[in-house]
C-alpha cells in the first residue's frame, strides 16, 4: 500500500496505459481520480470524471472538483493522448492542432491547474507519459512525435521551476506498448511480431528485448517514479521500450 492516503489524478484513464495507472495507483491505496473524455469506471475508493483537457475551464473545474471530493491532489499522471497518422505535407490545421491541444496542451493545462495548488504545500509528484518518438523520427507520425517531444520538455522544465518547492516532475517514454492506439498501426495479423522486428524500409529499428511492452510496464514505471523510492529523481525521462531507441 505504498500511496495509502495519496490523492492522485490520472488523464486519459478510460484505457490502454491510462487506465492501468489509475488501477495500479488505486490497488496500492491512493484515491484516484480517474479522467477522460471517455465515460471512465470510478477506481475503488476515487471518482472518475469527463474531461476534455483541451478545455482549461474543464480542466480547472475537474480539479477543483478532485480536491473538495478526495482532498490535496498529492500525484498527477499526464497519460492523455490522440494520434493522427499521415504524411506531415498532407496533415490538415485541424489534426495538427488537436493533436497539440491534446498531447501537449492536456500537459500543461493539468500541470498549471494541480502545480499551482501543490506550491504552497511544498510537496507534490508529477509524471507526464510521453512517447520514444519524442526524441526518434518516425515517418506518419510528425504531429504525434512532436507534440510528446513538447510535453516531454515542458515535464522537465516545470521540473527545474517547482523544485525548490520540493515538487518532483519526470516523464516516462513507451515505445510500443500493447494498447488499442498500438492496435491501430498493425495492418496484418503479424503487426506485433513486424514490430519486434523493426522496418529497415521505413528507417526503424526492432526491439532488442524481442517483446513489445504491456502496460503493466509503463504503468510500474510510472508507480516508482510517484513513490518515495524515486525520491530523488527529478527532470527525467525514463524509456520503458525494451530498447527499441538504444537508450538514445
Amino acid at each position: 500500500m505504498e500511496f495509502a492516503g495519496k490523492v492522485a489524478i490520472v488523464s486519459g484513464a478510460a484505457q490502454g496505459i491510462g487506465a492501468q495507472v489509475a488501477q495500479s495507483l488505486a490497488a496500492q491505496g491512493a484515491r484516484v481520480a480517474a479522467l477522460d473524455i471517455q465515460a471512465v469506471e470510478p477506481p475503488p475508493g476515487g471518482i472518475a470524471l469527463v474531461v476534455d483537457v483541451a478545455d482549461s475551464s474543464a480542466v480547472d473545474g475537474a480539479v477543483v472538483r478532485i480536491e473538495q471530493e478526495l482532498g490535496p491532489v498529492d500525484i498527477l499522471v499526464n497519460v492523455a493522448g490522440i494520434l493522427h497518422l499521415g504524411a506531415a505535407l498532407e496533415m490538415s490545421d485541424a489534426d495538427w492542432d488537436r493533436t497539440f491541444a491534446v498531447n501537449a496542451g492536456g500537459v500543461f493545462r493539468l500541470c498549471r491547474a494541480v502545480g499551482e495548488r501543490m506550491v504552497p504545500r511544498r510537496s507534490g509528484v508529477i509524471v507526464t507519459v510521453a512517447s520514444n518518438a519524442s526524441s526518434v523520427p518516425r515517418q506518419l507520425m510528425a504531429a504525434y512525435a512532436a507534440s510528446k517531444a513538447a510535453s516531454t520538455q515542458f515535464t522537465r522544465c516545470l521540473g527545474l521551476e517547482l523544485a525548490p518547492f520540493g515538487i518532483r516532475c519526470n516523464v516516462v517514454s513507451p515505445g510500443s506498448t500493447d494498447t488499442a492506439m498500438q492496435r491501430q498501426l498493425w495492418s496484418s495479423p503479424d503487426g506485433e511480431q513486424q514490430v519486434i522486428a523493426g522496418s529497415p524500409h521505413s528507417f526503424r529499428l526492432g526491439i532488442p528485448l524481442g517483446r513489445i511492452a504491456s502496460s503493466q510496464d509503463v504503468a510500474d514505471a510510472v508507480c516508482f517514479l510517484a513513490s518515495q523510492r524515486a525520491r530523488h529523481i527529478t527532470m527525467h525521462d525514463l524509456r520503458v521500450d525494451g530498447g527499441a531507441t538504444l537508450g538514445s
